[in-house]
């Protein structure tokens, strides 16, 4: 394992590819295969400005590891991509792709509430909260604010408790996820980190997973329902990312099937309609617990482009329109964090270097 104070490019190690080849997609199998630099400019990449992504990454961010996977070979990489490190709000998107087996073989009914459950939580429920249901748990429209077992979401801009009807209003709540994390163990009789490695660790051949490591967090005195931490490196984040791409399917095996793939990528709440409405002047609206480039913005290379968020610096970013993925980690074991807008520049840096026409602005400026 590197050092994760250590940063290094390494563009080429393995493959050299022509212009022929560089028509087709292809899977990873145990490792990545790479575009070597002499191959960059016949894969439509040009060298010289990724030496200014280069240059950005090193002295204006607090990347840790970068990704990115155009047509399934790796392009560009930066700094420790084989480090396992918390990938935050990351999991909430993993999760929504674990879900898909269990709701289309009919264990899990998206209609089934909190009350047919039984859940309730410290301090009790109110009745409007328990009519919530798995459906509005994964795409945060519950109706639930009441306090999560873990922090890092929209909750202290919460309407008040009992004000909304569950399924007519979107919040970002931890409360909503990690009860849906609860909610996907009670149906499945299941674990969700040994779901993970069963449905995307073991068929995707992460190069660095490790199933000792994943660990349930949160204070239980606060609200029964854990979090579920998820601990990956940056080139097994890209390696979910190039499944998402391809609508779940791996090398011709329907990993998750394209219609549940398709259904969690696209939006449920619309930008114009995100809560609080701060939210509303971005350019995200909300799937089931994936953010989904929306709205006007959403042209060009945003056409059908969406994203799995975490805090500090996690980030895994797909782009159907380019059969482009990117990974992102920020470790912040050092309390370091890579900002949204850094990541933004990344994106047009790496959209410059691979000579991507805009139709204007970009979707932040």
């Amino acid at each position: 394992m590197k050092s994760t104070g250590t940063f290094v490019l390494n563009l080429a190690l393995f493959l050299v590819l022509e212009a022929p080849v560089a028509a087709q997609s292809v899977f990873p199998g145990e490792t990545w295969e790479y575009v070597t630099t002499d191959g960059l400019q016949t894969y439509g990449w040009s060298e010289e400005a990724l030496d200014k992504t280069t240059a950005f990454v090193r002295d204006e961010s607090n990347t840790t590891g970068l990704v990115v996977v155009d047509r399934g070979r790796v392009v560009y990489q930066f700094g420790d991509i084989e480090e396992l490190s918390y990938v935050a709000s990351v999991r909430k998107s993993i999760l929504a792709m674990l879900y898909g087996y269990w709701v289309e073989n009919g264990t899990i009914d998206l209609e089934t509430t909190l009350a047919d459950l039984g859940f309730d939580d410290i301090g009790g429920l109110l009745p409007i909260e328990k009519k919530a249901t798995v459906h509005h748990l994964i795409t945060a429209r519950s109706g639930v604010y009441h306090a999560a077992s873990y922090s890092g979401d929209d909750l202290d801009k919460a309407p008040p408790r009992g004000s909304q009807e569950p399924g007519s209003y979107m919040l970002y709540s931890n409360w909503d996820f990690n009860a849906a994390g609860t909610a996907f163990e009670h149906l499945t009789k299941r674990d969700i980190y040994d779901e993970l490695q069963a449905q995307l660790a073991i068929p995707l051949q992460f190069e660095d997973w490790d199933r000792t490591v994943q660990k349930k967090a949160g204070d239980l005195t606060i609200s029964q329902y854990p979090a579920y931490p998820i601990i990956v490196s940056t080139r097994d984040m890209a390696r979910i990312g190039y499944l998402m791409l391809h609508e779940g399917n791996w090398n011709g095996r329907q990993v998750i099937s394209k219609d549940w793939a398709r259904r969690i990528a696209s939006v449920v709440t619309p930008v114009e309609k995100m809560n609080p409405i701060d939210r509303r002047d971005g350019y995200f609206g909300y799937g089931y617990m994936w953010w989904v480039w929306d709205g006007p913005k959403a042209a060009g290379p945003f056409k059908g482009a969406y994203t799995a968020r975490g805090a500090v610096g996690q980030w895994i970013t797909v782009f159907p329109s380019l059969d482009l993925v990117l990974a992102h980690k920020t470790h912040n074991i050092y309390q370091r964090t890579t900002q949204w807008e850094s990541y933004e520049r990344m994106i047009e840096l790496l959209f410059e270097a691979k000579g991507v026409a805009m139709p204007g602005p970009y979707p932040w400026q």
